[in-house]
């Protein structure tokens, strides 16, 4: 069991911010599980390493690096925990996919994760590492929440569907083929 992050790793996903919080949470030996950074490196990502052997903190992550579309159900569905505290995104596909997988998600409440999200997930400020350390220990140490989060997020990516996506593509252009307003 552990902590999941899944995504390119550079400076907007605020990685950064994750691994600071779960440095705090192990340094008081409120969690035990490690971190899972899956992704590729992108742009800048160097001071993530930097904050790890800052705080010799590298027994406590494992980089995956880049994972294959067939290998990332596992990985969620093995988590305990899925944390994306990105400071911008256009979506958010790493989030919908957990949540789908049956893990709980806590993301920010930034660009278009809370429309994501819903009440399926825990929404932090990326900003504050407090806020992000705080939710991390809530989920891990609160079965009943855990169990709450699973079962709306399961729910809330029923919603986002290729057929729902599609469904509501064809609505749009149906209504521009008769000249009806959108």
């Amino acid at each position: 069991e552990y902590i999941l992050y899944l995504g390119t790793l550079e400076p907007r996903k605020n990685i950064s911010s994750l691994i600071k919080a779960l440095i705090k949470l192990k340094k008081e030996k409120k969690i035990s599980e490690k971190l899972v950074i899956a992704g590729k490196k992108g742009w800048n990502y160097e001071n993530i390493y930097e904050i790890i052997y800052e705080n010799n903190f590298k027994d406590e992550i494992i980089f995956t690096g880049y994972v294959d579309e067939s290998d990332k159900p596992a990985i969620y569905q093995l988590s305990k925990l899925f944390v994306f505290p990105s400071l911008y995104e256009g979506f958010g596909i790493p989030v919908l996919e957990s949540m789908a997988s049956g893990v709980p998600v806590i993301v920010s409440n930034t660009s278009s994760l809370p429309e994501v999200v819903g009440d399926a997930g825990i929404l932090v400020d990326p900003q504050k590492v407090e806020d992000i350390e705080a939710a991390i220990y809530k989920v891990l140490t609160n079965e009943k929440l855990r169990t709450e989060l699973i079962e709306k997020g399961l729910e809330q990516s029923k919603k986002f569907t290729w057929e729902t996506s599609a469904g509501k593509l064809y609505e749009i252009y149906d209504k521009v083929v008769k000249g009806e307003k959108l």
